[in-house]
């Protein structure tokens, strides 16, 4: 299932138009960022490694949930709620095919207090003089793969990420200017309520 890929499967590695040059950004500055980050929402691109690209809307509301909704004509939707991830195929009338979210690294910038700085998390802080990578996983649990986040300074901001599974297969979710600090219902996260709204069985 393709929508599976946006958090599990491979993607290609886009780069952004980026400012001339950027301090590197320490891991207790952004992991400050990220605690400050309850609810966001906006647009966001998918380039998938057939070459197709898929694109759609993003809510987010720290901690633990988030929300994918494809654009039509597809009616694909892939959300995390209630510690379980759950995606819901467009072109199906199949109950959701659900997993564990702290399987997943996307679990890493999910959690209530994100700290980059704990041991074993970070395995890789660059900087290309124009944004900041960090590559960290889950120290308990590396075989769940790691997910490789981009940022921005001068403020600092969350512009793409990438998914690495367990295979070294890619995902690449590229964000546009994200809106943030809004109220968003806890419906966007409901798995129960959004099987029902397809008349599935969650």
């Amino acid at each position: 299932m393709k929508h599976l890929r946006v958090l599990i499967m491979p993607l290609l590695w886009v780069a952004l138009a980026l400012p001339v040059s950027a301090e590197k950004l320490s891991l207790n500055t952004i992991s400050s960022y990220l605690n400050k980050f309850t609810t966001a929402k906006g647009g966001f691109t998918q380039i998938n490694a057939d070459g197709t690209i898929s694109i759609g809307k993003i809510y987010i509301k720290r901690p633990g949930r988030i929300r994918f909704e494809y654009n039509p004509p597809d009616k694909s939707v892939v959300m995390a709620g209630g510690g379980t991830v759950a995606i819901f195929d467009g072109k199906s009338n199949q109950p959701p095919e659900q997993y564990p979210l702290g399987r997943t690294p996307l679990s890493i910038v999910l959690k209530k207090n994100v700290n980059l700085s704990a041991a074993k998390m970070v395995v890789g802080h660059s900087s290309d003089g124009k944004s900041t990578t960090v590559v960290a996983q889950d120290p308990k649990h590396p075989e769940y793969g790691k997910i490789r986040m981009m940022f921005t300074s001068n403020p600092v901001e969350l512009r793409q990420w990438v998914i690495v599974n367990d295979t070294g297969g890619e995902t690449t979710l590229i964000l546009n200017e994200l809106d943030k600090g809004m109220s968003l219902s806890q419906r966007l996260f409901s798995i129960d309520l959004e099987a029902k709204s397809r008349g599935l069985k969650p």
